[in-house]
C-alpha cells in the first residue's frame, strides 16, 4: 500500500494507490509490486529473459576458461577442436564443457519452460507416451480424490459435453497438464505460478478463437477449467514448501492477536452496532472472511471476500443512513480482518495472487475487493502509533498488554474492561450465560424427575407396610353371625296366605 496518506481520526488510501503504478487501469498488488497481473508477467518474462541470457554468458565463460586449461595442459595436439565461443540456447553442446552446459541449460529451461507444448500438435501425445514408459508417474487420480474432487470433475465433464469437440479437446489438455503438474512438486511458487497462467494465457487464446472473440463464452469455460484445475492441484501447490507463505501466516496471526485492543473509535469507523442489523452484518462479514480458508478454488476465495465486502458496505449504509464511500470502506475491512484473525491470511492471498484467473483481478468488483483486502494486510502489518492517532508511549502500553484504552471515566485500567466493548461480544456473553443457566436448571429438573421415580418406586412397599403395621396393632375380629330358626307358626301373616291346594283325583 504505497503513498498511504493519513488523516487525523482515521485511514484513507486514494484509489489511485489501488491501480496499478504503470497507469494501465487494471489494479495492481502488492505481491506483484503494485503492478497488475498483466504488467507483471510483462516485467517478469524481461528478469527472467535476462537471467537466462546472463546465465549463458556466464556458461560460455567457463566454456573458454576450461579450454585454455585444457589446452595448457595437454599441448596443442590434444586441444579440442575449436567451438563457438557465442553459444545460444539450442545449440549443440562444446566440447568437454558439454556436461556442465547441458546441466546448467536443462535447469534454465526446466523453470522457464511454459505449457506451450501442449498446444501444438507434435507433443498432443507426450504425457500418454511417459506414461506408458513409466517415466511419468501418474497414480489414479480418482482412487486418491475426495467426494469434492469427484463432485468437481463430474461436473467438468458435464459442462464440456455441452461444447462437443472443444470439449474433448480441452479436458484432455486439462489432463495433460495436471498429470504434467504432478511432477513439478521441486518447483518454486512462482514457477508453479507461471506453467498456471501460461496455461490459462493459451487456452484462453484459443477459446477466443473458437468462439469468434465472445469473451463471456470464454470466461464461462475458463472458470470451470480454473476450479477444475485447482482443486485437483490444490493441495500440491497451496502454501508449497518451496516459498515463505507459512512463515508469513504465523507472523501475521500473532500480530493481529496483538492488535486485539483497537476499537471502533480508534479507525474512526461509520459502525453502530448496537443497531441489530449493523451487528448482523459484522458477523456475517467475519463469518464470510473466515470461510475463505475452506475453498479450494481461487475464484470462490474471491467470492467469500466479495460477501465479506458487501456486508460491510450494508453495515456502513444502515448506520450512516447513506451509501459508503471508499474512505469508510478500507477502515471497517481493517477492523474486521482484526476482529476475524482469519487463518492461513497470507497463504490465502497468494494463493490467489498465484493461480486465479488474472481477468478477474484486473478489475471488476472481485479485483476492487481483493485489492482491498491486500491493502488492509499490508496496513496492519505497519500499524503504528501515528496511524491510530496514539502516542507511541500509548501504543506501546497497548501493545505489550500493560493497559487497554481508556475506560469511559477515563481512568487507566490495566485489565480489559469486564463489560466487553465489542456488542457482538456481549450479545454473546449473554447467550452464553442464558445457556448455562439453562444447563444448571437442567440438571436440577433431572434430579427432581430421579427423585419422584424413586419415590413412586418405594410408595407401593410402604402403604403394604403401613397397612401391615395397623393390622397388627389393631387385629380386626368379626363374631360369628346368628340365623334364627323360621317357624311358620311364628309368622303373623300366615293368616292371609291362601289355602293349600289339596290334590284331587278324578275319575274318567
Amino acid at each position: 500500500m504505497s503513498q498511504r496518506t493519513e488523516r487525523r481520526g482515521g485511514i484513507h488510501v486514494d484509489q489511485s494507490d489501488l491501480l496499478c503504478k504503470n497507469g494501465c487501469g487494471y489494479y495492481g498488488n502488492a505481491a506483484w509490486q503494485a503492478l497488475c497481473s498483466k504488467c507483471w508477467r510483462e516485467e517478469y518474462q524481461k528478469v527472467r529473459h535476462k537471467q537466462i541470457q546472463d546465465d549463458w554468458a556466464l556458461a560460455a565463460k567457463l566454456q573458454r576458461e576450461e579450454e585454455a586449461a585444457y589446452a595448457s595442459s595437454h599441448g596443442s595436439q590434444a586441444q579440442p577442436p575449436p567451438q563457438s565461443t557465442n553459444p545460444q540456447p539450442g545449440h549443440a553442446s562444446l566440447g568437454p564443457f558439454s556436461k556442465f552446459e547441458e546441466k546448467k541449460t536443462n535447469e534454465k529451461t526446466r523453470k522457464v519452460t511454459t505449457v506451450k507444448k501442449f498446444f501444438s500438435p507434435s507433443s498432443r501425445s507426450a504425457p500418454k507416451k511417459e506414461t506408458q514408459e513409466g517415466k511419468t508417474p501418474s497414480p489414479s487420480l480418482s482412487r486418491r480424490a475426495s467426494f469434492d474432487t469427484d463432485q468437481v470433475s463430474k461436473d467438468f465433464m458435464d459442462f464440456l459435453k455441452n461444447l462437443h469437440k472443444p470439449g474433448r479437446e480441452i479436458h484432455k489438455q486439462c489432463r495433460a497438464f495436471i498429470v504434467t503438474m504432478s511432477s513439478k512438486k521441486d518447483l518454486g511458487a512462482d514457477e508453479l505460478s507461471e506453467c498456471v497462467q501460461d496455461f490459462y494465457q493459451n487456452l484462453s487464446d484459443r477459446l477466443l478463437g473458437h468462439f469468434k472473440g465472445s469473451s463471456e463464452s470464454v470466461e464461462q469455460v475458463m472458470d470451470q477449467v480454473e476450479k477444475y484445475i485447482m482443486t485437483r492441484l490444490y493441495k500440491s501447490v497451496f502454501c508449497p514448501e518451496t516459498s515463505d507463505d507459512e512463515k508469513k501466516d504465523l507472523a501475521t496471526q500473532n500480530r493481529i492477536r496483538a492488535l486485539h485492543w483497537v476499537t471502533i473509535e480508534m479507525l474512526c469507523l461509520s459502525f453502530d452496532e448496537e443497531i441489530p442489523e449493523v451487528s448482523e452484518n459484522v458477523v456475517k462479514a467475519i463469518t464470510d472472511v473466515i470461510e475463505m480458508d475452506s475453498k479450494r478454488v481461487p475464484r470462490d476465495k474471491l467470492s467469500c471476500i466479495t460477501r465479506c465486502s458487501k456486508h460491510i458496505f450494508s453495515a456502513i449504509r444502515i448506520t450512516k443512513k447513506e451509501p459508503a464511500s471508499a474512505d469508510d470502506f478500507l477502515p471497517a475491512l481493517i477492523y474486521i480482518v482484526l476482529k476475524a484473525n482469519p487463518p492461513r491470511l497470507q497463504s490465502n492471498i497468494q494463493y490467489i495472487t498465484r493461480f486465479c484467473n488474472p481477468s478477474r483481478l484486473m478489475s471488476g468488483e472481485d479485483g476492487y475487493y481483493f485489492t482491498n483486502l491486500c491493502c488492509a494486510a499490508a496496513f496492519i502489518e505497519k500499524l503504528d502509533a501515528q496511524s491510530l492517532n496514539l502516542s507511541p508511549e500509548e501504543f506501546e502500553r497497548y501493545m505489550s498488554g500493560q493497559a487497554s484504552p481508556r475506560s469511559s471515566d477515563g481512568v487507566w485500567s490495566s485489565a480489559p474492561p469486564s463489560d466487553p466493548i465489542n456488542p457482538v461480544l456481549a450479545q454473546l456473553n449473554t447467550n452464553l450465560e442464558a445457556l448455562s443457566g439453562l444447563s444448571t436448571r437442567q440438571e436440577a429438573l433431572m434430579e427432581a424427575a430421579q427423585s419422584l421415580q424413586a419415590e413412586l418406586l418405594s410408595w407401593p412397599q410402604s402403604v403394604q407396610h403401613e397397612v401391615t403395621g395397623i393390622l397388627k396393632k389393631y387385629p380386626l375380629e368379626v363374631p360369628p353371625r346368628h340365623v334364627p330358626a323360621i317357624d311358620d307358626n311364628d309368622d303373623v301373616d300366615n293368616d292371609n296366605l291362601p289355602p293349600p291346594l289339596m290334590p284331587q283325583v278324578f275319575s274318567g
